[in-house]
């Protein structure tokens, strides 16, 4: 019987493998846009589900035929715009100069005590962001809201006169993104806890006269110099790590709700507006995932779509 060999399962492009610093993702980068909005939008993962539309792209070996394709659910309350944030950029890379707070609910004041001033920032600066507020209770979520910054694309004059106009004020999905645009997908993934070296990098098990240890590692290494290398598999965490993937469709953006039979498994009904994206993403259900315009620009490409299914998932 030949041997059979697969390759390294857990890649070591991302080590060491330590626990997120956040439940919530922490966007280091964005795209470059000549449009004044915002680059980033948060949702909250509600589930899966499965839809068929006509693929009406020239190259696919399905073109002309319904296909049928997996789905993830996202719930996307609006974002409160809660203050503008100035930054200066230096030899030691940009520096938050500034703050200008709208009048913001208690929560926010007793986590940041400046937000209770209310002085306009009227010195120079190089680039502005926005500091907004997740909205767990508009989908009663039993949820803290999470306070981050986003980005915006567009000249420094015509971000500044954006920024005024919307702070204080709510930013939903549809000011910034559209439907068949390609995002990035940021999320912390599910947490799996301490797990052996055969679970985290799949390993060969032992046979039966290994020293009767049958799911470790054979060998850790050479004698000298006494050390174990970073490249052995080794136990530790597993899970609740920070993944961004690339290039996710946005296949739908609703805002009439988004209700299935029995409701969606561990997770309800969506209330109001949603997003539905191509494909699986990081996390489990109720976690925040950072949509992020894509670093990887594609042309867009819209579906219509024919079926969506709104069938419990119990059980599957």
């Amino acid at each position: 019987m030949p041997r059979t060999r697969k390759p390294r399962r857990g890649s070591l492009q991302f080590w060491p493998r330590v626990r997120a610093r956040r439940i919530y993702p922490r966007i280091k980068s964005h795209a470059e846009s000549n449009d004044v909005k915002p680059l980033e939008f948060a949702c909250y993962k509600a589930g899966m589900t499965h839809i068929q539309y006509m693929d009406n792209d020239n190259n696919s070996p399905t073109k002309n035929k319904i296909v049928t394709k997996a789905v993830t659910v996202l719930e996307s309350p609006s974002l409160l715009v809660l203050a503008l944030r100035f930054y200066k950029k230096s030899q030691y890379g940009w520096t938050a100069v500034g703050e200008q707070w709208a009048n913001v609910p208690d929560f926010v004041k007793r986590k940041y005590p400046k937000s209770k001033s209310k002085k306009s920032y009227d010195r120079d600066f190089d680039d502005v962001r926005l500091v907004v507020s997740t909205q767990p209770n508009k989908i009663e979520l039993k949820k803290t809201p999470e306070i981050f910054e986003i980005h915006l694309g567009g000249e420094k004059d015509k971000k500044l006169e954006y920024v005024k106009s919307v702070l204080g004020k709510e930013i939903s999905v549809k000011d910034i993104f559209n439907e068949g645009e390609f995002v990035d997908v940021t999320a912390v993934t599910k947490g799996k806890g301490f797990q052996g070296p055969v679970k985290r990098f799949g390993i060969r098990i032992q046979g039966r006269k290994d020293k009767q240890h049958h799911r470790h590692v054979g060998s850790v290494g050479q004698e000298r110099p006494g050390k174990i290398r970073w490249t052995v598999a080794r136990p530790g965490q597993m899970g609740f790590h920070q993944r961004t993937e690339y290039s996710k469709r946005i296949i739908k953006i609703g805002d009439d709700g988004f209700e299935v039979k029995g409701g969606i498994v561990n997770y309800g009904n969506v209330k109001k507006d949603y997003i539905l994206i191509e494909g699986s993403v990081p996390g489990p259900k109720k976690r925040l995932i950072i949509l992020r315009a894509s670093l990887r620009p594609k042309k867009p490409k819209p579906v219509s779509i024919s079926y969506i299914s709104k069938e419990s998932k119990q059980g599957v």
